[in-house]
């Protein structure tokens, strides 16, 4: 096979730079390792050796495939041995003048037809490409860290990009090993932009006072099947590097509210509350390892009482067989009796509206999340209104833990925690979708390879329903006022339809 690039420069021989160097000369491309620290190329050149050297003790290489893959990577002295490549990567500090002035340098030394791309995360890759006299044979090819093992590139097309370059771009991106997926040069392109609303819904919730950073952890890992709660991949990211990048797409967004970042991430970056690597985030990590938060314990109740469960409770036929099962007794009656504990199952509205509305009696109503099926969730989410008493909230606990299954109580919060988390990041992903971003499977693709999440975000919505996730976000506006949760019209439409969140229009 041939690769699209048989002569591959990589500027920056930091772990991007390594990582893009180890795949690109896996691929066949001879490559050459450029940096203007002092010694940094070769450490760079050696720590991929010492890959493909681990590799091999690992069994994955053969002593001909080390040998033919160290051949191909070799250090550049200077900017003229880059002269004769066809493609150079530039992955260097995130500074968009800095990059700006190097690739006035690179153009001056290539031949006209070599194709120039930028690893840049966050920065406008048409911006970049202006300091070029030839912007169209620019675009973006941004890796994710550790490249080798991260099987995802975005290729951002800038305004001035000459599509063919982008179409051999992603080739080569699959003879790397790697997906592929197509963006516009919009502000966090599909990856960093599309996870905007786990880490801020999260904080949100937070920042209310519903539930403390662990329970919130729990709840998202347990209940929607997240590989990380948002403040354990916040702590793993580092706030020095994840707070910033809140802000900056906010910002290019011109303080759009569906990005709005937090005051307890700036607060904590403040205070050199970074995560894992300063030893204190939302965690602590004693000798490295995270400190485990204890869970509150079942309380022991001598007495259950009868439960009355809402009428218009979601799932209604499933929380009733539920309540059965773990052997409550059920009334049936039009109202509650006056020693009954009222259940209620809301989407999007918090238990306050609900009893409120319903004229139900504040003291003695309980909400639980019904969103996810219960046999396919590993935990149950209550939650109490300021009415609650305690003897009520403390029934409703033991019931549902009855059969072993972990129980979260929290304080009230319309959609409870994973209803307005995962609708936040339908939402936005619809929009993105809306926008012309990116097509509806490479934004899915994107996400799953990108962040690891359960589903990506449209597949999401699909699974719990467009029409949930509409009436979610609709009541979610209701109950805060904030133009945050307003539906995007890709959403709003296909939801009122009945149509797949990944249907594209004839």
């Amino acid at each position: 096979m041939t690769v699209n690039f048989s002569n591959t420069a990589v500027i920056g021989a930091g772990a991007m730079g390594r990582g893009i160097a180890q795949i690109a000369a896996q691929a066949g491309s001879q490559v050459l390792l450029l940096d203007t620290f002092e010694g940094a190329a070769e450490r760079g050149r050696d720590a991929i050796l010492a890959q493909w050297r681990k590799l091999q003790e690992k069994g994955k290489l053969d002593a001909a495939q080390l040998e033919a893959f160290s051949g191909r990577v070799q250090i550049a002295g200077s900017m003229q041995d880059l002269a004769s490549c066809d493609l150079v990567i530039e992955a260097i500090v995130e500074d968009i003048e800095v990059k700006r002035k190097l690739f006035r340098e690179i153009e001056a030394v290539v031949s006209p037809s070599a194709t120039l791309v930028s690893n840049t995360s966050s920065l406008s890759v048409t911006t970049i490409a202006t300091a070029l006299k030839h912007p169209e044979r620019m675009a973006g090819f941004h890796f994710f860290n550790p490249v080798p093992l991260m099987k995802v590139v975005e290729v951002v097309a800038g305004f001035k990009t000459d599509p063919e370059v982008c179409r051999k771009l992603a080739g080569y991106a699959t003879q790397m090993g790697h997906s592929a997926v197509q963006t516009k040069d919009t502000p966090g392109f599909i990856v960093n932009h599309a996870g905007r609303g786990y880490g801020t819904e999260a904080l949100r919730v937070a920042g209310e006072s519903v539930a403390d950073f662990a329970t919130i952890d729990r709840i998202l890992k347990d209940q929607a099947g997240f590989r990380l709660g948002p403040f354990e991949l916040l702590d793993l990211t580092a706030l020095d590097v994840s707070h910033p990048v809140m802000e900056s797409i906010y910002r290019q967004y011109y303080e759009e509210p569906r990005y709005r970042p937090s005051v307890i991430t700036a607060q904590r970056l403040a205070a050199g509350a970074l995560g894992r690597k300063s030893g204190e985030g939302f965690y602590r990590y004693p000798d490295g390892a995270m400190q485990q938060v204890a869970e509150p314990a079942v309380p022991s109740v001598d007495t259950i009482p009868p439960v009355w469960v809402s009428p218009r409770a979601a799932r209604r036929p499933e929380l009733l067989k539920l309540v059965h099962a773990l052997g409550a007794q059920l009334e049936s009656g039009a109202a509650p009796s006056s020693t009954a504990l009222i259940l209620v199952a809301p989407l999007g509205f918090d238990v306050t509206t609900v009893a409120a509305v319903d004229r139900l009696d504040a003291t003695r109503t309980v909400g639980i999340d019904m969103m996810v099926d219960d046999a396919a969730t590993k935990r149950r989410v209550l939650a109490t209104n300021p009415a609650t008493r305690r003897d009520m909230r403390d029934a409703a606990h033991a019931l549902f833990a009855r059969d072993g299954k972990a129980v979260s109580v929290i304080r009230d919060s319309g959609g409870f925690v994973t209803q307005r988390v995962v609708a936040t990041i339908v939402n936005i992903a619809c929009d993105m979708c809306q926008q012309g971003v990116c097509t509806p499977a490479d934004l899915d693709l994107a996400v799953r390879l990108g962040l690891g999440y359960p589903q990506g975000p449209l597949a999401m919505g699909d699974l719990y329903g467009p029409t949930n996730m509409l009436e979610i976000l609709f009541n979610l506006q209701t109950v805060y006022g904030d133009p945050r949760y307003r539906p995007s019209p890709w959403l709003r439409r296909r939801g009122a339809l009945g149509l797949s969140l990944t249907h594209q229009e004839e």
